[in-house]
């Protein structure tokens, strides 16, 4: 999968991380790239192609699908986080991130799938989250659908694979973004996240590490839980 010449979509493109990844994207020589988000009129990144896009409405799903019909390359960035636990949070905020982070991946997969096969193929890039391999106490919502999105990445890898379309899940830790502005822990570029990932497409690789930390996760998964959660509530 090479980013020159391609055709690239980017959900949740008008701040974070999916800014960058269509400010990088036309960088590295994209052809075209349909920058999506709720409010469009907030997108400012020149070049990009300006699409209404909030991925819970299959409406609006439908009609993205219909308008970037030659895409190649399938960015699916938007997500929600609402710092929701299971038990005593709001079921309503979990249901909000379920709709966004799992089922509107879902929702974009299934209705660019076939876009991609008649395009050749393709990629599809999902982001995902070291929050994807272990829960942390106020946000164990959002780890529940990060778990979710990771192996709805493994299980559609499987089914797109007859059409050659490359499917890679994207591990982060804490990017200086938004999204993490009231996080006090170090937190990582978010450009560079960006570079890693797009970087991992051209490798044709299936899953992108973009940190140490999500390096240190993933490895803690091999071993007995509890060592990983003692020197968790350590640090």
């Amino acid at each position: 999968m090479k980013i020159n010449g391609s055709i690239a979509l980017v959900t949740g493109a008008n701040r974070g991380i999916g800014r960058h990844f269509a400010h990088q994207l036309l960088e590295r020589g994209a052809a075209k790239v349909y920058a999506t988000a709720r409010n469009p009129e907030r997108i400012d990144t020149p070049g990009v192609a300006a699409v209404r896009l909030d991925i819970t409405d299959p409406e609006q799903v439908a009609a993205a699908a219909a308008i970037a019909s030659d895409v190649t390359l399938l960015i699916n960035n938007a997500g929600v986080a609402t710092w929701t636990n299971l038990v005593t949070g709001d079921l309503a905020n979990v249901r909000l991130e379920m709709d966004t982070n799992f089922y509107g991946t879902l929702s974009m997969v299934r209705a660019f799938a076939p876009v991609l096969g008649g395009n050749g193929g393709g990629a599809i890039l999902n982001v995902l989250s070291a929050a994807s391999w272990f829960s942390h106490d106020g946000a164990n919502a959002y780890g529940t659908t990060k778990a979710a999105a990771w192996s709805l990445t493994n299980g559609i890898r499987l089914e797109l694979a007859g059409q050659g379309t490359l499917v890679t899940g994207l591990h982060l830790g804490a990017a200086d973004t938004e999204m993490m502005a009231g996080y006090d822990g170090d937190k990582g570029d978010p450009a560079d996240v960006v570079r890693a990932a797009l970087d991992g497409i051209e490798a044709d690789k299936l899953e992108v590490i973009a940190d140490e930390w999500s390096a240190h996760v993933k490895a803690s998964l091999a071993g007995e839980p509890s060592a990983f959660y003692t020197d968790l509530g350590r640090s």
